[in-house]
């Protein structure tokens, strides 16, 4: 009896950390110098999951940014996506779910003065690469772009993708009418 209570314990343990692993709290600072931000998330409801960025160092009159967001986020990034000198903040963003779908929200500095959205486009709107598309991404920063990168499922794959990762670099520039987006730079694939 003592044995299978003993086990019972283990196993709630178990699961419990492995829930507060996936959906820890994210308070954190990124910063290139003495310039960059600070992003706090709970993490606490993935449907309505609040999160705070306030420019760290800032000269002007940037001011923390609140709203909510549907998903977890997992991590941050600053770096120069833009070549202009300055820091950008990139939060990556999971669906939560098993297929772990990912997206970035994306802050750049105005002259370390204000603060801008740009805007990560969604990969569904592309139709060449959502081919073979089901999630699982995996976001990394190389000397100012970003990495994307996800397994392929061909149409007769179930569970486990046969086709391969593919990779998808992006950098910030301006789009129509002034606003900041990430544009693909290049896209190849990779077997394994």
């Amino acid at each position: 009896m003592r044995s299978t209570q003993l086990l019972i314990l283990f196993l709630a343990l178990v699961f419990a950390c492995s829930v507060n692993a996936q959906f820890r709290k994210i308070d954190t600072v990124g910063k290139m110098g003495d310039v960059g931000f600070k992003v706090f998330c709970a993490n606490k409801k993935i449907d309505n999951n609040p999160i705070t960025i306030s420019p760290v160092g800032f000269k002007g009159s940037a001011r923390p940014g609140y709203f909510n967001l549907k998903g977890v986020v997992t991590k941050i990034a600053v770096d120069d996506f833009n070549d202009d000198g300055f820091p950008d903040l990139v939060v990556f963003v999971y669906s939560g779910d098993s297929t772990e779908k990912g997206n970035v929200i994306a802050i750049c500095s105005h002259e370390n003065t204000d603060i801008i959205p740009a805007y990560f486009t969604d990969i569904y709107n592309d139709p060449k690469l959502r081919i073979g598309y089901r999630g699982h991404d995996v976001f990394t920063v190389f000397a100012g772009t970003l990495l994307r990168t996800f397994p392929i499922y061909k149409p007769e794959d179930t569970d486990t993708p046969t086709g391969g990762k593919r990779v998808v670099q992006y950098k910030i520039m301006t789009g129509e009418g002034g606003s900041l987006m990430f544009k693909m730079l290049r896209t190849y694939e990779k077997q394994e």
